[in-house]
């Protein structure tokens, strides 16, 4: 007549639900997203992410300082030039604002958090592409692992501890541990963007660093319908040298994210882009849902997809959110 099994005796206090909680999200996992912009003389909200900034390099500073002593783990560094080529020459010039903001993150926070760069191009050309153009306009994927080698020597001669390589093209993670190697970088680690899918969700992102892109990335970024395709790049990254991999998009790959730390040895990060975080925003604006509650089960069910580090614009806030 009556229940032989009673889960719901673990459910009954915030105590026991605390006590018995199977996945956790501290702020230490989280990485914080940020964007400077060249000739900026104060931050600029963009619009499509409310309260995500271009930054100034005093401001962005001022924010990154901010949000380590909130205790992220991680700061994941974008940067946006006044003027781009067709080679994207901004990201491998030693003065370019990716660069130098580097520079003043590593001057003002040394060591006590993780700074990580963005190794691609598509925020310095001028057709927004995340390699160089080959004579029939495609994007050659052996003349920019050349870039690429070089824009990761510049950036971890900049300061970078980690380069995250975004770009999906064949190799890249070989080419950039050869180069950095080679230059004497041995300690500065590898984030490989190794399953990086071609998604309708990157449109904020893509205002934060006003990319020139026109047409899609889809020669070189995955298709939505493939998760075995992801798993042979995660291979593929970790035979090259990858320190860590990533699942990009998180939400709406839990299942891919799932399998990638199944099978990986190294630590697995996902990023929750622009247009997840944008949703979110957008419905706790208009009074649909929670905001705080929304934000922190989005952050959990990542982690308990099996990501060990969440890049997330949210990092900095979920980190006093969680710590009080």
């Amino acid at each position: 007549m009556f229940p032989s099994h009673r889960p719901r005796r673990l459910r009954t206090t915030p105590a026991m639900r605390r006590l018995v909680s199977e996945t956790d999200v501290r702020p230490r996992q989280l990485v914080l997203p940020m964007f400077v912009k060249e000739g900026l003389s104060e931050p600029a909200e963009i619009a499509s992410m409310p309260g995500v900034h271009q930054h100034t390099r005093e401001s962005l500073r001022k924010a990154a300082v901010d949000a380590v002593q909130a205790g992220i783990g991680g700061i994941m560094l974008f940067g946006v030039p006044s003027e781009r080529d067709a080679v994207g020459s901004g990201g491998t010039d030693p003065d370019g604002i990716l660069n130098v903001a580097l520079r003043d993150l590593r001057q003002e926070l040394g060591d006590s958090t993780v700074i990580m760069s963005d190794c691609c191009l598509d925020e310095f050309t001028d057709h927004g592409h995340c390699g160089v153009l080959a004579a029939d306009g495609t994007v050659d994927n052996d003349a920019t692992l050349e870039v690429y080698a070089e824009m990761a020597v510049a950036q971890a001669k900049a300061g970078a501890h980690v380069v995250g390589p975004s770009g999906m093209m064949d190799g890249q993670i070989g080419h950039i541990r050869s180069a950095l190697d080679e230059a004497g970088y041995i300690d500065t680690g590898i984030l490989a963007y190794s399953a990086k899918y071609s998604s309708a969700l990157y449109g904020p992102f893509r205002d934060a660093v006003e990319s020139q892109l026109k047409g899609d990335r889809k020669t070189y970024q995955q298709d939505p319908a493939n998760a075995r395709e992801a798993l042979r790049e995660v291979e593929l990254d970790l035979a090259e040298g990858a320190d860590m991999v990533m699942v990009k998009p998180a939400m709406f790959y839990l299942d891919v994210l799932s399998e990638v730390a199944k099978i990986s040895d190294v630590p697995v990060a996902a990023y929750q882009i622009s247009g997840e975080y944008a949703m979110i925003e957008a419905a706790a604006r208009n009074g649909w849902i929670d905001r705080e509650r929304s934000v922190l089960e989005s952050l959990t069910s990542i982690r308990r997809a099996g990501a060990d580090i969440v890049l997330t614009y949210w990092a900095g806030e979920a980190a006093r959110w969680l710590d009080r």
